[in-house]
């Protein structure tokens, strides 16, 4: 532990030590750390280099069964801080499903997740890499323009203390790349764009080659045309099909369930994936965006199966919510300046035996899609309305560019009817391959 850590250790446990004393039968403190630098160029110029750093303290109290959460900057004065958030909790509305977490689920030991990386990249170093971007990127013939590159590097730590008996800390650090780049004039515009973010410094992609995917991926979009209305099957790109299956990560968050404002809320025990399909999340996965060696609350998660051969099998869960549905907390709670609530970690989804040239020849004739455009999911309803850009597939290739089409179907149904390839990408906290939903309607010419 540096001294960094110690020190917020110990301004956390004196933050506990007031509540305690002040009249809170029960409380918990968070402290996040970070810290970030960042450099921003177009056409050639830097537009913007920055850093930032800051300190911030989530408070949760508890009075009886009452709960209130305070956050503040932590130099900010204890007294007045623990003094409203006690005298909030006084005034709130009984909680009957609130409290700390069962002590015997909490991490009683430091796991190393290899999260996080002590490398130093200075802003002219930053700077440099996205003029690389940039340049690889305008290189492309075709491209006209540019929306800009960056390049930053930054680090998040978190401390937590509960008067449960818990105290941790953990630190995650981030590098990433990207760039923006416009092709043709006019009308005729396409912008598309590539980035990659890690958390080793030496696992990013070469700037370069990332540079040259956004250039060729904004002059493929040129001349796009319209399609016929009618059903066609759907390709779904990994880019956007983490988004499809985020749909069913929010649709079985045990929030959602509690609240009665998700389509599965009935479906636990029922197929809700084709069989070929599982879904798990993985909290302890070594150098992975989304693990945690403990969660917001403390407790130490485990792999945990959401759908199992097409079958829906948990929801996730936070202490309040596993308690609102008779169910213990499955070490799923995240932590922010409003509380404490539910969420995933590393979602991986069974790859399938196709590759995904080869589920697009097998497609025959659909639809690519690269770029969701629009809010149109109703999570209550499972109502899936989108527009979208992407690539018409004939005769089992993709050929031209399509825009201005909008696809609709409930997802209820599409989940269904999904085909998975083999292409996992573990960069992201949703790990989904290119997947292909059998027919959906299509709104075009």
């Amino acid at each position: 532990m540096d001294d960094e850590t110690r020190r917020l250790l110990d301004a956390a446990e004196r933050l506990i030590a007031s509540a305690l004393a002040a009249g809170a039968d029960a409380a918990d403190a968070a402290v996040v750390r970070s810290r970030s630098r960042g450099a921003s160029v177009r056409l050639g110029k830097v537009e913007d280099t920055e850093s930032s750093e800051s300190e911030d303290v989530s408070l949760r109290v508890f009075v009886g069964r009452r709960v209130a959460t305070v956050s503040a900057d932590i130099r900010a004065e204890i007294g007045p801080l623990v003094e409203r958030a006690v005298a909030m909790a006084k005034v709130s509305p009984e909680d009957p499903f609130a409290s700390l977490a069962d002590p015997a689920l909490l991490a009683r030991d430091q796991l190393d997740l290899d999260l996080f990386d002590p490398t130093e990249i200075e802003s002219a170093a930053l700077v440099e890499e996205a003029l690389a971007l940039e340049d690889a990127a305008r290189a492309i013939p075709g491209v006209s323009n540019s929306g800009g590159a960056g390049a930053s590097v930054g680090v998040s730590g978190l401390v937590l203390v509960t008067s449960g008996g818990f105290s941790g800390w953990r630190m995650r650090s981030a590098f990433s790349r990207s760039v923006s780049v416009i092709a043709g004039d006019g009308v005729k515009m396409q912008r598309d764009y590539d980035y990659d973010s890690r958390i080793h410094a030496a696992d990013l992609e070469a700037s370069a080659e990332i540079g040259r995917r956004a250039g060729e991926r904004t002059v493929r979009r040129l001349g796009p045309r319209k399609v016929p209305t009618g059903r066609y099957p759907i390709v779904f790109d990994p880019r956007v099909s983490r988004g499809l299956i985020g749909h069913v990560v929010g649709a079985i968050n045990g929030a959602a369930i509690a609240r009665k404002t998700s389509f599965l809320k009935d479906r636990m025990g029922e197929r809700v994936l084709p069989d070929t399909m599982s879904i798990t999340d993985e909290p302890l996965l070594a150098r992975r965006s989304g693990s945690r060696a403990f969660d917001g609350e403390g407790v130490r998660g485990a792999p945990l199966t959401l759908v199992a051969n097409g079958v829906l099998e948990s929801w996730i869960l936070d202490t309040a919510t596993g308690r609102e549905l008779g169910l213990a907390s499955n070490a799923r709670a995240s932590r922010s300046s409003g509380g404490v609530s539910p969420s995933s970690t590393n979602v991986v989804v069974t790859p399938g035996s196709l590759d995904p040239e080869a589920l697009v020849r097998e497609t025959g004739r659909g639809i690519y899609v690269t770029e969701l455009i629009g809010q149109g999911v109703n999570l209550v309803t499972g109502d899936y309305s989108r527009g979208i850009s992407g690539f018409m597939i004939e005769n089992g290739e993709l050929t031209y560019p399509v825009s201005e089409v909008t696809i609709a179907g409930n997802l209820a149904e599409m989940l269904l009817d999904l085909t998975a390839a083999n292409d996992l990408d573990t960069r992201y906290s949703v790990v989904a391959p290119t997947l292909r939903v059998g027919t959906m309607t299509v709104a075009g010419d």
